[in-house]
């Protein structure tokens, strides 16, 4: 049986987009959005990729590809309901353990997954390595000598 990502499990209609995007709970991160709205049915997901975020068609379609990668891995876990996650610019330079791991952040924001544990790492079955950290300050070591 194939683990792809079938067509019940998509918002496709123009109406679900702007019915989620009237209703839904929204959380951001500065790679993406998230809007979620709760339903009885299974969770389904939306993308929203503009030329916004990359011009070039390869890049945008990366970036959708993978968020539907991990959307199918955690999919059994969500509550029910439509997500659309609307992609941002910084996402077309982000990489794959980057977009994932804002993809859990903004879920668990959401409310949509448990947080992550007081230890710092992720419930069961969300194991994904951290985000690189993002420097705050050029540092450059200081010499005594003159």
């Amino acid at each position: 049986m194939s683990t792809g990502f079938p067509r019940h499990a998509r918002v496709r209609a123009r109406a679900d987009y702007a019915r989620v995007f009237e209703q839904a709970r929204r959380t951001s991160d500065p790679l993406m959005s998230l809007h979620w709205l709760a339903g009885d049915a299974p969770a389904r997901l939306g993308l929203a990729v503009s030329r916004k975020v990359d011009t070039r068609a390869v890049m945008r379609n990366r970036i959708k590809r993978q968020l539907r990668e991990h959307f199918r891995q955690l999919r059994a876990q969500l509550p029910g309901g439509d997500y659309v996650i609307v992609a941002r610019a910084p996402a077309a330079k982000a990489t794959a353990s980057q977009l994932r791991a804002t993809f859990v952040r903004v879920l668990s924001r959401a409310g949509a997954l448990p947080p992550p544990a007081a230890g710092g790492t992720m419930p069961p079955g969300l194991n994904s390595p951290a985000p690189p950290p993002t420097p705050s300050s050029s540092t450059k070591p200081v010499s005594d000598a003159g």
